[in-house]
C-alpha cells in the first residue's frame, strides 16, 4: 500500500483510530501512576595489576587487568561477595533476589568495574551498591594470583561510592506515555487496515477501477453536517446538481446520440443504491440541456419513477407492450422542458417475457427516432434477469452503485453477468458518497475560481 491509500482508511475508521490512540495513552499513565518508585545508584571499583616500570610492563598489565574485569563482573554478583553483604546489611533476601537488584557492567577498553542497585528505598539502594562494592574489593584480594613478592597480582580499589539519590529512576511519565503514544498509533494503523481488509464494501472510485475497465462517469456526493448528519436537501442541492451535470457531460462524450444506440439502461447490482433516483436527474439535467429525452420506467416489479415525480394514472411501458393502449396516450411531459416519462404501468406476472418481446424491440426502435437520448430505469441485475434482457437491446447500461454499502463481490457479479451476455458496461456512478460541508464548499468556490 502506498502512504495516501493508508491516509485514506486512517480516515475513513478515525474514530476507532483516535480511541485505539487514546486508549494506549491512558493505560500508559495508569500504569505510571500505579508503578511505584524506584531508586539507583551506582558505586566503581577500579582495577590495577602489579607490573614492572618499564612501558612494556605497564602495557602487558593493564591488558591482563581488562581480561581480568570480565572475571570480576562475574565474581561481583557471586556468592563470594553477596553473603557479606547479606550478612553487613543484614537483609532478609536470598542471593539471588540480591543479585537481581544489580547491574554489574565494565565499560569497553577500561579497568573500571560498574556497580549499579535498584530498590525502591533510596538508602538502601546507595548502601546496597558500595557494600557489594566493597565486599568485591575483598573477593579480588583472595581470588587474584600472587606476584613473585607475594603481594597479589590485581589489587582493586573503590574510585567512586554510590550516593543516595534524590530523583527516581522509574517510572519515567514522559517516555511511557510516548512508548503509549507509539504503540497507540502502531495499533490504530493496524486495526484501520485490517478492518479496511475486512470490510468488502466498495467506497470510493479506486475500488470500482479495480473491478472494471468501463469509466467511472460521476460521483454523487452526501455532504455530512458538522453534526455528522446528512445535509437536508438545499444543503445538497448545488452539490448533487454539478454531480449530475458531470454525469450529463460525461454520457454525451459516450456518443450515444451519435452512431451508437441513443438508448441505454441504469441499473445496479443489488436494491437501495440510489438507480431511480439517478436516472431521473440525469434525466432532467439533459432536458435541460435541450435534449429531447425519454425516461421509461422498465421497473415492472418494483416501480418508483411515477411515484417519485407525482404521476397521475394506473398504465404504462406493460400496457403498451401488451397491446392494451397506445404509447402516445401515456407518455407524460414533465416540466416545462423536453423532458417525456413513460411509467411501469401494470405490474404483469412475466416481466422478463415482455422486456424481451418483439413488442418491446418495435417501441424502442421507434423512440430511438423521436429522442435524442431515452433512458430505461430497470431493477436491479442479481435478483432478476429483467435488466440484462432490455440491456441487450440498447445501447448499454450504465451502473449505479451505493458508496458503503454495495459489496464488491456483489457489483464484481454483476459486471460478470454483464460481460457473459455481451452488454456493453457503459460506466459507473458512484453515489452517497460522503463529503465533508466544508470540503464540499470549498471545492466548489476553489473550482469557480
Amino acid at each position: 500500500m502506498e502512504l495516501e491509500q493508508y491516509l485514506r482508511i486512517v480516515q475513513r475508521y478515525w474514530r476507532s483510530s483516535l480511541a485505539t490512540l487514546f486508549a494506549c495513552i491512558a493505560i500508559a499513565a495508569v500504569v505510571t501512576l500505579l508503578q511505584k518508585p524506584t531508586y539507583s545508584s551506582t558505586a566503581s571499583v577500579f582495577l590495577a595489576v602489579e607490573s614492572g616500570g618499564t612501558a612494556g610492563e605497564l602495557s602487558q598489565g593493564a591488558t591482563y587487568a581488562e581480561r581480568q574485569v570480565k572475571s570480576f563482573v562475574t565474581v561481583a554478583t557471586s556468592a563470594m561477595v553477596l553473603e557479606p553483604v547479606i550478612s553487613n546489611l543484614r537483609l532478609d533476601l536470598t542471593r539471588g533476589e540480591v543479585a537481581g537488584k544489580l547491574t554489574v557492567t565494565a565499560p569497553i577498553a577500561t579497568s573500571v568495574i560498574e556497580i549499579q542497585a535498584e530498590d525502591r528505598d533510596p538508602a538502601l539502594a546507595a548502601d546496597l551498591a558500595n557494600s557489594v562494592a566493597d565486599s568485591l574489593q575483598a573477593a579480588v584480594g583472595q581470588l587474584a594470583p600472587p606476584s613473585p613478592d607475594g603481594a597479589a597480582l590485581v589489587s582493586a580499589t573503590v574510585i567512586d561510592t554510590a550516593q543516595v539519590p534524590i530523583a527516581p529512576t522509574a517510572p519515567r511519565p514522559a517516555v511511557n506515555l510516548a512508548l503509549g503514544a507509539v504503540l497507540g498509533l502502531m495499533l490504530a494503523l493496524g486495526q484501520a487496515v485490517l478492518r479496511s481488509l475486512a470490510d468488502t464494501r466498495l467506497r470510493t472510485t479506486q475500488d470500482i477501477e479495480a473491478l472494471t475497465d468501463a469509466p467511472v462517469l460521476a460521483s454523487v456526493g452526501r455532504i455530512i453536517t458538522s453534526a455528522g448528519r446528512a445535509a437536508d436537501d438545499d444543503g445538497q442541492h448545488w452539490q448533487n446538481a454539478e454531480a449530475y451535470r458531470r454525469l450529463r457531460t460525461n454520457v454525451g462524450f459516450l456518443g450515444l446520440g451519435g452512431e451508437r444506440r441513443s438508448s441505454f439502461v441504469v441499473t445496479s447490482a443489488t436494491a437501495g443504491e440510489g438507480k431511480t433516483e439517478t436516472v431521473i436527474n440525469l434525466a432532467r439535467v439533459l432536458a435541460q440541456a435541450g435534449e429531447s429525452v425519454l425516461l421509461i420506467d422498465a421497473d415492472l416489479r418494483r416501480p418508483q419513477v411515477g411515484a417519485r415525480l407525482h404521476l397521475d394514472g394506473e398504465l404504462g411501458l406493460s400496457d403498451v407492450l401488451s397491446g392494451r393502449a397506445g404509447f402516445s396516450d401515456l407518455v407524460f411531459k414533465v416540466g416545462a422542458g423536453t423532458l417525456d416519462v413513460l411509467p411501469a404501468g401494470t405490474i404483469p406476472p412475466n416481466p422478463s417475457e415482455l422486456l424481451g418481446s418483439e413488442a418491446m424491440a418495435q417501441l424502442l426502435a421507434s423512440v430511438e427516432r423521436q429522442y435524442d437520448f431515452v433512458l430505461f430505469d430497470s431493477p436491479p441485475l442479481l435478483p432478476v434477469t429483467d435488466a440484462i434482457v432490455l440491456s441487450a437491446q440498447t445501447g448499454g447500461a450504465v451502473l449505479v452503485t451505493r458508496s458503503g454499502v454495495v459489496r464488491r463481490a456483489h457489483v464484481a457479479e454483476a459486471i460478470h453477468m454483464m460481460d457473459t451476455a455481451d452488454v456493453s458496461l457503459l460506466g459507473v456512478v458512484l453515489n452517497d458518497v460522503p463529503v465533508r460541508a466544508g470540503e464540499a464548499y470549498a471545492a466548489y468556490y476553489s473550482a469557480a475560481h
